[in-house]
């Protein structure tokens, strides 16, 4: 009885000191805790306690693996909605929702009681899988089981159907609600702004009764983002210095991601000097910093990302991870190999590491250093590649000409190809004109995405270049009858606090009679400069295959949204000024080539980002060395 009695007692103080390791983060004690649990016998106590506090520390510490072992320990008569709870969250912050959604299923068949906390689980679960299905399910559990005046269970189900797409059953949760908080209104507002668009968002901001920092950066950052600027910084003003209210960390890296996406550098620049001011402890710094750094890579300025980069007293995997994949963005595939091994000299890298590596490889057109990255990838690091991996690696093998090894990559991938892996390579079939394996992969990619119109684009200016002029006609009218149009090029450029947009042949700006103007005179200066428009690359225009003649094709070339924002860039900025210019499409060859004498003839360096990467023309050449 004595020693029922001492072992009982051992195992509550074991129990109360596992919790405050769980605390205190302080996992390496618990584990060793454990270790000594089972050696002394602690763990033959008939109650389960101990092994409670036991899976509230795997599970704290996101050990799924750890968490499931203790967890199937338990006695089923044992395990109350607190153990199963427990367990459904780790697997959800272990990036597991589908083992959390089976869990749930499980506890439900075994009739345990769900909680606030189990629900809101779920729906984070569901939110995570995009399952709205199981989402809805989860909604009418809510409700039977008496959850539904939850207003934390309320927001997490919105926060779901928002996470879905699915705004008005958001918006119908929300409207049934009969008690609010400022989560709720924020939940839903953001929402309306991604959705629904910022017009109905600012209808909802000014009705709510409170605002908290997250309110003010989801508008904010939707004027950023949406080229806004003036009326973004006039809320971040009134935010500011009106209400007195400080960007923390959250809204900080929200609005300098928003920046990095439109490559807004002055709205970046200025959040820069307000982090510098803000700056509180070692961690949050490690993460604004790397937001910084991020946001001048992705605006353009990748000397002014390294030198970021280089200030940070402390750096952590995301850190490199940020900086190595701005330099592939800009094409220094060698700076990048190199920094990688002084990377691994103080961090452990990860799979975003090598993402960046292969990335970097392909850019810059390093094959034999991008294979042997990839074959090391799982016995160097212990790293099983994934689709991110090979759908590198295959653009690496397709730019440099390799299309039968790249494609026997692709048939021997431990899972099935997606539509990215599948479209790099079409396009790289496009460029080395392999006409039978582009058809192969094309109809593969129509079974996976068939509303993707830049795959059809592809496969007809392929038919096209190998002189089948009428079955790339045919794609063309196809795609008419269905009603898909070839996504449209957009140029923007950051000038004067305002974004400027410009389209293929676009008339719409108000400076449209100097812009085509100058526009004529740039060309005048680049035929004499030797410039030759490169007619190929207009085969299909605007959705249909041009056949109109050299002339017509020529004039179509010229109004490219890539030489209108040139143009506009040329008349709005002093001489010598560098020009930004962001673009949705990959840039063409013609325009390519027509970029690297405007930047020699006025002695401009013209940085332009377009859907993969950055091409930095200066004095007649292109930082990509025509590898692109």
């Amino acid at each position: 009885m004595a020693t029922e009695c001492t072992i009982s007692s051992l195992a509550r103080r074991c129990r109360a000191v596992l919790r405050t390791c769980t605390r205190q983060s302080d996992f390496d004690t618990g584990r060793r805790l454990h270790a000594a649990t089972i050696t002394a016998g602690l763990l033959a106590v008939p109650s389960s306690f101990l092994r409670n506090a036991i899976l509230q520390m795997y599970s704290a510490c996101y050990d799924s693996l750890s968490a499931r072992k203790v967890f199937d320990e338990i006695p089923i008569t044992c395990k109350d909605t607190v153990d199963w709870t427990t367990l459904i969250g780790c697997y959800i912050h272990c990036g597991l929702p589908h083992d959390g959604v089976n869990l749930f299923v499980s506890m439900r068949r075994e009739e345990v009681l769900i909680d606030e906390i189990t629900i809101v689980a779920v729906f984070n679960a569901c939110a995570k899988l995009g399952d709205y299905v199981f989402g809805v399910q989860g909604q009418v559990c809510m409700v039977k089981m008496g959850l539904g005046i939850s207003v934390k269970a309320c927001n997490a189900a919105m926060d779901m159907y928002v996470k879905c797409s699915l705004i008005r059953n958001a918006r119908r949760v929300f409207d049934e609600m009969s008690e609010r908080s400022v989560v709720s209104w924020t939940v839903l507002l953001g929402g309306l702004v991604k959705w629904e668009g910022l017009e109905k968002g600012r209808v909802l901001f000014d009705q709510m009764p409170e605002r908290n920092e997250y309110a003010w950066t989801i508008m904010i950052a939707g004027y950023i983002e949406n080229g806004f600027i003036k009326e973004g910084f006039r809320l971040l003003n009134e935010m500011v210095v009106v209400f007195g209210l400080c960007l923390d960390c959250a809204a900080l890296c929200s609005l300098l991601s928003a920046s990095a996406q439109c490559g807004d550098v002055v709205m970046g620049k200025w959040l820069h000097v307000h982090a510098l001011r803000r700056m509180e402890n070692a961690e949050t710094d490690v993460i604004i910093f790397t937001a910084l750094l991020d946001m001048y890579a992705k605006c353009g300025r990748i000397n002014t990302a390294f030198r970021v980069f280089q200030s940070m007293p402390s750096k952590n995997v995301v850190t490199w991870n940020a900086m190595l994949s701005g330099m592939a963005m800009h094409g220094k595939g060698a700076d990048v190999l190199s920094m990688f091994d002084q990377m691994v000299k103080e961090v452990k890298p990860d799979d975003v590491t090598f993402t960046a590596l292969l990335s970097a490889c392909s850019h810059s057109g390093l094959v034999d250093q991008g294979r042997q990255i990839f074959y090391n990838l799982e016995y160097m690091h212990g790293i099983r590649p994934s689709m991110e991996h090979y759908a590198c690696v295959v653009d690496l093998l397709g730019r440099a000409g390799h299309l039968e090894e790249a494609e026997a990559m692709i048939r021997g991938m431990p899972m099935s190809p997606n539509e990215v892996v599948l479209g790099s390579l079409l396009g790289s079939c496009g460029v080395h004109r392999k006409l039978q394996l582009g058809e192969r992969l094309m109809q593969e990619l129509v079974q996976i995405y068939p509303q993707n119109t830049e795959y059809h684009v592809l496969l007809s200016n392929m038919y096209a270049h190998s002189g089948k002029l009428e079955t790339a006609d045919s794609i063309r009218k196809v795609l008419k009858t269905q009603g898909i149009r070839k996504v449209p090029g957009i140029s923007s450029m950051h000038i004067g606090g305002q974004v400027h947009h410009f389209s293929s042949g676009d008339k719409s700006h108000p400076q449209t009679d100097k812009i085509y103007s100058e526009l004529d005179e740039m060309i005048r200066k680049l035929r004499l400069a030797g410039y030759i428009p490169n007619t190929a690359s207009q085969i299909f225009s605007g959705g249909e295959v041009d056949t109109d003649g050299e002339e017509e094709k020529e004039r179509a070339l010229f109004s490219h949204s890539e030489k209108l924002a040139v143009s506009f860039g040329l008349i709005s900025t002093q001489a010598g000024m560098p020009l930004y210019i962001f673009k949705n499409l990959r840039i063409c060859q013609d325009c390519h080539s027509a970029m690297k004498i405007v930047s020699k003839i006025y002695d401009r360096e013209i940085v332009i980002r377009d859907r993969t990467r950055f091409h930095s023309f200066k004095l007649g050449s292109c930082s990509c060395s025509d590898y692109w």
